[in-house]
């Protein structure tokens, strides 16, 4: 949408591999629509946008072209009217159309401050041409412009950029009087009395706001988001401090600081896609957040994880909003439709995993390869945990890969008082025309496999 004339009107969004826009700190999905086209109303400069995806949020309405991956956004900041709908007779036979006033700074982009710097103002048309509920959207889109919500988000975005020692300093500023150039301790602070009033204060000031983070849900969301980016500032500051290069440091502080960025990383999903917001496309919605929710576990797990790992951690990070396993099958179903990096995928012992499209099973049978003729494995065989530490993976899925492999005709099996064990299978590599290249396969068996493995016999 870039270099575009829409592309120089709307405000530029990124989206993520799957498809998905990227909103800001304590941004919400509110309501989404499909099939929406764009207009801009006594203006034949712009062309109008055709059937793309609607998203509304806290911050601003984003239009999203499924195809082409382009996107781009009005900020709410910048709407100073929604039109009601014409009442007649042609309207009413006619598509919904969602009609917004709009500011436009000098640039010709629209105004992300509303009327400051605005010199002109211009009517975007909405075109509702989907399935979605065009009246829930409205009616949201009103009430998110009287509540304001971006501007809260804007001062708890300041408010966080103060250093974590600092926070909450501010509770204590009534302790302190400032005089002529110094400051001073209150009298009624001093002594034993003063420290026994500090204390009673504080615990009606925890009490306080114990009562208005449970009086409403709002407040208890409002409270929610705070602790949100203050989880994300501790994880980025972790982050920010295990720099490799930074010399070699304490393997407990390390393992340490690992622990602490998974516990901030299990704080959840900012706006998890629900029913009531996504409506008729709430399966495919899901589906393109869940694919970008798997990429970094996927990274940690070598690549593949089962789907039922993945049901507990993506509930895990919604939080209340909980999804169904039918919710999770469906919405894994829709990646054969949608190009995202990651795949559905089942093995013939019926194990379901998710898997990233990076991960190649020719490259996987050639790691098992090698690890399958090196001298211990030829030995005593591969189990499904030697294979899991040298895949990356848990030792169910490695035993999986194993069978593969043995489908493949790379592996044979040896099914004995130690478990199920791997060896190389030398039996493909044989040809039978070749009496001299049997009889040196029988004598590499016989010298150095060991006699616990079948042998070749004379006339196989």
């Amino acid at each position: 949408m870039e270099g575009t004339l829409w592309g120089n009107l709307l405000h530029p969004v990124q989206l993520t591999g799957s498809g998905r826009p990227i909103l800001q700190a304590g941004e919400v999905e509110c309501s989404i629509l499909d099939a929406v086209d764009l207009e801009v109303e006594e203006d034949p400069v712009y062309p109008i946008l055709k059937a793309g995806l609607a998203i509304l949020t806290t911050h601003k309405i984003i239009w999203v072209d499924e195809k082409s991956r382009r996107a781009g956004a009005i900020p709410l900041a910048s709407i100073t009217q929604v039109f009601p709908p014409k009442k007649s007779i042609k309207n009413m036979l006619a598509k919904p159309r969602l009609r917004l006033q709009s500011w436009v700074s000098s640039d010709d982009k629209i105004s992300a401050l509303g009327v400051t710097r605005a010199t002109r103002s211009v009517v975007i048309t909405l075109i509702l041409r989907g399935k979605g509920l065009p009246d829930s959207f409205r009616g949201r889109l009103c009430e998110l412009l009287r509540s304001r919500e971006w501007e809260n988000d804007v001062q708890q975005v300041n408010l966080s950029k103060q250093p974590i020692g600092q926070m909450g300093s501010y509770a204590d500023a009534d302790s302190i009087v400032e005089g002529s150039g110094s400051s001073r301790l209150k009298a009624s602070m001093a002594g034993l009395s003063g420290i026994l009033r500090k204390e009673q204060e504080e615990w009606e000031a925890t009490d306080k706001s114990l009562q208005e983070a449970f009086q409403g849900l709002n407040a208890l969301l409002s409270k929610a988001k705070e602790m949100v980016m203050l989880a994300e500032k501790m994880r980025v500051k972790l982050l920010a401090g295990s720099n490799p290069q930074s010399g070699g440091g304490n393997d407990m502080e390390m393992g340490s600081k690992q622990e602490m960025q998974d516990w901030l990383l299990s704080v959840g999903i900012a706006s998890p896609v629900t029913k009531e917001s996504a409506g008729a496309l709430y399966h495919q919605q899901l589906s393109r957040q869940l694919a970008d929710f798997v990429q970094i576990p996927l990274e940690r797990a070598g690549g593949m994880i089962a789907l039922i790992d993945v049901y507990c951690m993506f509930n895990r990070a919604r939080g209340t909003e909980l999804i169904s396993p039918e919710d999770l099958l469906q919405a894994c179903a829709i990646w054969e439709k949608i190009d995202v990096p990651v795949i559905f995928r089942q093995f013939d012992s019926g194990v379901i995993v998710i898997q990233s499209k990076a991960k190649n099973d020719d490259e996987v049978f050639a790691r098992i390869k090698d690890l399958v003729v090196k001298t211990e494995a030829l030995q005593t065989g591969v189990g499904a945990s030697e294979a899991a530490r040298t895949l990356g993976v848990a030792p169910a899925l490695a035993k999986e890969y194993l069978l593969a492999a043995e489908n493949k005709g790379f592996l044979c099996r040896d099914d004995g008082p130690d478990g199920l064990r791997f060896y190389i299978n030398f039996f493909k590599e044989i040809n039978p025309n070749n009496i001299f290249l049997l009889s040196m396969r029988k004598f590499h068996l016989a010298t150095h496999v060991g006699p616990h493995i079948l042998t070749l016999e004379n006339g196989c």
